[in-house]
């Protein structure tokens, strides 16, 4: 699982690593530390990057790259274009439900 200093480090490839929201980003990792589902984990941390607005900037491209990370990790493949539309549904259509995010990531992968 990636730490938060992990996830600054991938906002700081695209922006400043600024977060503007923190306590959304530690329940997100406090949430995916009770799991060892990596998908499950994927799925809190991708919500509040995309939809609690973590960082100042970069927040849609941090989500992608964080997914890329974790699917990789796992040693999975994955499908970009997939990738890319769950960030535009989940903004587009205000998905927040956990479960909802973690079936559209399992749905990615290849």
């Amino acid at each position: 699982m990636l730490s938060k200093n992990d996830v600054i480090e991938i906002n700081k490839i695209f922006d400043h690593g600024k977060i503007v929201n923190n306590s959304s980003l530690d329940f997100a990792l406090s949430s995916a530390n009770k799991t060892k589902d990596w998908i499950t984990q994927l799925a809190y941390l991708v919500r509040a990057i995309v939809m609690d607005h973590v960082f100042e900037e970069g927040n849609k491209r941090t989500a992608v790259a964080v997914m890329v990370v974790y699917i990789e990790a796992s040693k999975k493949r994955y499908d970009e274009y997939k990738v890319d539309i769950i960030i535009r549904d989940l903004i587009k259509k205000n998905i927040v439900d956990i479960s909802r995010i973690r079936s559209m990531i399992k749905n990615a992968i290849v």
